[in-house]
């Protein structure tokens, strides 16, 4: 294959995806290989894109966000409204994610406070038995 066309098996390979990945990403319009009889073709539009499709994931955005960036690139204001629009989204992200973190690390202090008494009691369980031997 030429260097600005990959085929799926060359995809994978270079983004870490299954071929079933990269299917779904074409049902769901995301991507747009050419087709030589039953082989998917892919541009070097379509690594770009499945680059931001993978970074938009890893983010936690959903495919539907994806999916409206990358139509805003095509806007011809330099991708203006693109960058503003995922600059928007980010920041809601990023809310979301600090969030859960605070969340998460408030459940791990619990945790480790509830793993703290259980040993105190264990303890206590344990040296009781040994006095009543």
């Amino acid at each position: 294959m030429t260097e600005d066309i990959k085929s799926i098996r060359e995809m994978c390979d270079e983004f870490g995806v299954t071929p079933r990945t990269l299917r779904f990403y074409e049902a769901k319009e995301l991507l747009f290989p050419t087709r030589d009889g039953q082989k998917r073709l892919f541009t070097k539009r379509d690594r770009a894109r499945l680059k931001l499709i993978l970074r938009g994931k890893r983010f936690g955005f959903s495919l539907e966000e994806i999916r409206q960036l990358l139509d805003l690139y095509h806007m011809g204001d330099q991708q203006l409204t693109q960058l503003s629009r995922t600059y928007e989204i980010a920041q809601d992200r990023l809310a979301d994610m600090e969030r859960q973190r605070d969340e998460l690390n408030e459940a791990i202090d619990d945790l480790k406070d509830q793993l703290k008494w259980g040993e105190k009691v264990i303890a206590s369980m344990r040296n009781g038995a040994k006095a009543a031997e």
